[in-house]
């Protein structure tokens, strides 16, 4: 069935279409637009071949924009006084989408929650997806399914940079799994981060909505209301004997599954097929990984772990301190009560990246023992030769990794390596005791 184009959209797609961003999201974007019969022009600070480097407004009566792109960025800034209508992907993408949406955000957890649910529905013969912030955009989605039927799922990751602009976006429910410290390199601090994903829920159809104890939290404290059975309890729960030997047997995955469920039950579905389904079920890659046991030493890959909430969740899984490797590029807040909290965790820190020095200060402050790496290499290195046997070495950067790596899974992938160039081959995955 052929994409329908809204008859507002009509008149903007006349003229070329401005796609800002020449990553994942500007390319779905393009393709989409060339399955509309538009035309696009691609516009990246970065140029490239095909790409341009200047943006003239005047050219364009549609902008559609990847999610990096600030709301106050100067080209969109000139779009908008310009007349021109400024639609993130997700947004744009929403307005081709025929089937149903089930959107998931969240600090942390939103990429496991996603992938499960579609994981689960798949089991029982739903035609679901993953998708959005997963690296598979809803654009692509929209392009490759042709809108979806009716009763196709798309299981929608949401970030707080694709929310916070959303004007046409719906979903049939929102799931948000909790909420901490993390993008104020973006966010002008706590309550404009939480605002940002806070718009999600205003898109959510007859207001169904589920989120965990940290959102309900942070809402009362920032005085936003929220219906109270949208609040689900996902913190302090006793073991689920049906979980065990699952990924959801512990925290901080437990949450997921919790939302999982309330929304399993919301939906009419058999909550034993929802168990079913988390047995089966695998975490992604650099997600607290085992990868080695080298002379006594274990090695863990959490390279995913990209803010501080994170770092001290898997920090939490082990009954011992640990030696961590940690750094990257800096998101913003308080690195003096992060290096706090974490300190008697932790037996010895091996730093990198552009936080390496900052966190360094911190450390000295807080007592917390350790070393300055200029790679990566150097930190797996210098952590062999701290660790005694018995004990566990941790990737669990708690910052971005574009200072050094081309994203978090160059960064997993690379830390891997090194490990296996230690001696021992990579093992399969496994979650530490």
């Amino acid at each position: 069935m052929p994409l329908v184009v809204p008859s507002f959209l009509a008149p903007l797609l006349t003229a070329p279409v401005a796609v800002f961003g020449a990553g994942v999201s500007g390319r779905t974007m393009a393709e989409l637009l060339a399955q509309l019969g538009a035309s696009a022009a691609v516009y990246d600070e970065r140029g490239g071949d095909g790409v341009a480097c200047r943006f003239d407004a005047t050219a364009h009566r549609l902008v559609v924009f990847s999610p990096g792109f600030r709301p106050e960025h100067p080209w969109l800034v000139a779009a908008r006084a310009a007349g021109v209508v400024c639609l993130g992907e997700l947004d744009f993408a929403a307005l081709f989408w025929r089937g149903q949406v089930l959107a998931i955000t969240g600090t942390n957890g939103k990429t496991t929650l996603t992938e499960f649910l579609a994981h689960a529905l798949q089991g029982i013969g739903r035609d679901a997806f993953p998708t959005g912030n997963i690296g598979f955009s809803f654009s692509r989605l929209v392009s490759e399914r042709d809108g979806g039927a009716d009763d196709t799922v798309a299981v929608c990751e949401v970030s707080s940079f694709q929310s916070e602009t959303l004007q046409h976006f719906r979903a049939d429910a929102v799931l948000w799994t909790n909420f901490a410290e993390d993008h104020l390199e973006r966010h002008p601090g706590l309550a404009a981060y939480f605002a940002a994903k806070r718009v999600l829920l205003t898109r959510a159809v007859g207001e169904v909505m589920y989120v965990g104890t940290s959102v309900a939290r942070a809402a009362a404290t920032l005085g936003y209301a929220l219906p109270p059975a949208a609040c689900v309890t996902t913190e302090g729960l006793a073991p689920e004997p049906r979980l065990a030997g699952s990924v959801f047997s512990d925290y901080p995955q437990r949450e997921n599954f919790e939302l999982a469920r309330v929304w399993w039950r919301y939906a009419g579905l058999r909550e034993a097929d929802l168990f079913t389904a988390a047995r089966s079920f695998h975490l992604g890659r650099h997600r607290l990984a085992r990868v080695a046991e080298v002379a006594g030493v274990t090695y863990w890959n959490d390279s995913k772990a990209t803010n501080f909430h994170a770092v001290e969740a898997a920090l939490g899984r082990f009954a011992a301190p640990v030696l961590l490797i940690a750094g990257g590029k800096a998101k913003g807040g308080d690195l003096s009560a992060f290096v706090r909290r974490i300190a008697a965790r932790v037996r010895h820190v091996f730093l990198i990246g552009e936080t390496k020095q900052e966190l360094a200060a911190h450390c000295k402050t807080a007592a917390v023992p350790h070393t300055l790496c200029v790679t990566l290499d150097e930190a797996v290195a210098e952590a062999r030769s701290a660790a005694r046997a018995g004990e566990q070495v941790l990737l669990s950067p708690g910052f971005a990794s574009f200072d050094m790596f081309r994203g978090y899974d160059h960064r997993g992938d690379v830390f891997e390596q090194l490990v296996h160039n230690l001696g021992a081959p990579v093992a399969p995955s496994e979650r530490p005791h």
